[in-house]
């Protein structure tokens, strides 16, 4: 049989386009024209992938071979196993990849759960499905347990995350330096305690969630110098620091070691210390503020230790000495909308409760880079910390003018400039030696940061206490923890992210592949509208009938039947009239907004699937004529 000249050309275009698909999934080379450049692999990455230096073994663990697995767990899959075969291209052989379907009751499965893989349920079968990654090098084992479509901003994050820390042997070390009781009270304090017959105080849970990542090294205030071998320092409430201890944290932050730093305008355990009867006396009362200044000032940060944030939208209820309910604007509720959505330490955060915060701001002409990780909403304004003391929440409230939002933490990167310019700073106790004493040599002070510096600074400490964030239960003897919100999350994820790598650092959370239909959400709010005043009124006359339902209660008759005058039952009858009807009219507005959704929808699945052979046959109309118009 004998081909016309065109049905052999279609077939070789139609071979031309699977051949032409089949190289663009294999090339090694990608053209990225999303808007966040979520396929290409960021420069901290890639530093990091460079850095390897014993082969690493990926298992990608997904069981695509599930009945009604959503389609959304589908296109994650396929996105997490996309960029790990570019992990592994940009490794040049350091990673080896391995992609497995570790379908039921298989020697596969069974490796998975080994690995802590959990399975994941899928709600509309019902059936479980393993979803996971596992990182080896050598004897150590790290694992993804769980790979979620909602966190895909922060995909590329994770596998760094992962392939970092299977690389580390070792748990790093935490210096913890405060005035606060985190640890509780020392043994040495606890063995005075005891002998005066006191209780000495327990630890606040966000050390034991530290104490999961790393060894914590308690540092006395008193001290004049860091111990040596600190991956990071954790420096919370700093009081009456010496000079010389206040250095010696200087030329940590410049030798390019990452700093959390939490300071507070009115920290509320020094306020709980503090007698009122006392300062009326005219006796000095306890400083519940605590700054860093000069450190502070160097690296380019505004911060005012007697200014206390006031949010009118983010305000807590809390109740008053007279017994009533009020909102309390220096008691900021976060929600989802106030933390930083790209950043690793806050994108997965819903809330966080913050107790009188201050606020920072960057200098003007600052080198540092000054990121915004928490900020308080629009209608926030600042207030005197000494105008809190005898003020109502009411009171308190009509203080506030709102200037816009207020940075309540943030992260500080960059090439900092010494707060100590002139050196270490001299030990003004000691007495002269004579001269025939001869200083210890030391290292030459640094005036500069040796690479990127990174500081986490937030202006509050209350959050890290176990009663702005936890609920205390009490099992057989043994004390469990029940967050009550975000908090202690806040506080492991950013140290953790902090210790990392300085590349992880450098990561940033990218958007999604799946974008959102804007087009298909405005309609569908411009529809709740028309609809949401009748149902604000359905619920008003649903509220009145139930009130007068529950005055009937009390009237019982014989048998113990409810008796209802006929007004009542009538006044039920016409509600129930016109819920059906308010019911009906919603079911039409929904309808209707279905409707203009599925036509939509339909015309733009119309036009894609039409696209690709309209631009083929005019680039084939256009290919034809300008063959003619050449002979």
């Amino acid at each position: 049989m004998k081909l016309s000249g065109k049905a052999l050309a279609i077939i070789l275009l139609f071979i031309g386009l699977v051949l032409v698909n089949y190289l663009a999934a294999n090339l090694p080379a990608r053209l990225d024209t999303t808007a966040e450049r979520i396929y290409t692999l960021s420069s901290g990455t890639q530093g990091l992938l460079a850095k390897i230096e014993e082969p690493i073994t990926l298992d990608f663990y997904f069981t695509k071979s599930a009945n009604g697995l959503p389609i959304a767990y589908k296109n994650y899959a396929t996105r997490v196993e996309e960029m790990l075969r570019q992990y592994a291209r940009a490794s040049r052989g350091k990673i080896t990849l391995n992609v497995i379907d570790p379908r039921p009751d298989t020697p596969e499965e069974e490796r998975a759960t080994a690995a802590r893989i959990q399975p994941q349920l899928i709600p509309t079968t019902g059936e479980q499905i393993q979803f996971g990654l596992v990182a080896t090098q050598a004897d150590q084992q790290k694992t993804l347990s769980a790979l979620n479509p909602q966190r895909e901003q922060f995909l590329e994050y994770d596998l760094s995350q992962l392939i970092y820390s299977v690389q580390q042997i070792d748990k790093k070390k935490l210096g913890l330096l405060t005035s606060l009781p985190l640890q509780g009270t020392s043994p040495q304090e606890a063995q005075m305690m005891m002998m005066m017959r006191q209780q000495p105080q327990p630890g606040q849970f966000v050390t034991a969630e530290w104490e999961k990542t790393f060894q914590i090294i308690r540092i006395e205030s008193t001290a004049t110098e860091l111990p040596a071998g600190l991956d990071a320092l954790a420096v919370i409430h700093p009081q009456n620091f010496a000079p010389k201890l206040q250095f010696a944290v200087d030329q940590f932050i410049l030798g390019g070691r990452p700093v959390f730093l939490a300071v507070d305008p009115a920290s509320q355990y020094f306020k709980r210390q503090s007698n009122p009867q006392q300062s009326m006396l005219g006796s000095p009362t306890p400083n519940v503020s605590s700054d860093f200044a000069p450190l502070l000032s160097a690296y380019g940060i505004n911060y005012d230790p007697q200014k206390i944030v006031g949010d009118l939208e983010n305000a807590t209820q809390v109740q008053t000495q007279g017994g009533q309910l009020a909102r309390y604007p220096v008691w900021l509720n976060l929600r989802r909308g106030n933390f930083n959505a790209t950043s690793a330490p806050t994108g997965q955060l819903n809330s966080a409760l913050f107790i009188e915060p201050g606020f920072l701001t960057a200098q003007t002409g600052a080198t540092t880079t000054f990121t915004p990780l928490v900020e308080s909403s629009a209608q926030s304004g600042d207030v005197a910390a000494m105008a809190l003391q005898f003020s109502q929440p009411d009171a308190i409230a009509r203080q506030i003018t709102p200037t816009g939002k207020k940075t309540l933490a943030a992260l500080v990167t960059g090439k900092f400039k010494t707060a100590f310019p002139a050196g270490a700073p001299q030990d003004t106790d000691k007495k002269d030696a004579g001269p025939a004493s001869t200083p210890a040599p030391t290292t030459p002070a640094l005036n500069e940061s040796k690479t990127t510096s990174t500081l986490f600074v937030i202006a509050d400490t209350d959050w890290l206490f176990d009663d702005y964030s936890i609920r205390k239960m009490n099992f057989f003897g043994q004390t469990a923890a029940e967050p009550f919100n975000d908090n202690l999350a806040f506080a492991a994820n950013t140290l953790e992210f902090l210790s990392g790598s300085s590349d992880l650092i450098s990561l940033r959370g990218k958007g999604n592949s799946v974008r959102p239909f804007e087009v298909v959400r405005t309609m569908e709010i411009e529809a709740n509208k028309k609809y949401q005043e009748k149902l604000t009124a359905l619920e008003s006359r649903l509220q009145q009938v139930q009130t007068k339902l529950s005055e009937l209660q009390g009237k019982k008759g014989e048998a113990n039947k409810l008796v209802a005058s006929p007004e009542i039952t009538k006044a039920i009858g016409d509600f129930q009239k016109q819920q059906a009807t308010l019911q009906s009219e919603r079911r039409e507005i929904r309808r209707a907004l279905r409707e203009d959704i599925d036509a939509l929808e339909n015309r733009l699945l119309f036009i894609n699937l039409l696209a690709s052979p309209l631009l083929i046959g005019a680039f084939g109309i256009w290919f034809a004529r300008a063959r003619k118009i050449s002979r």
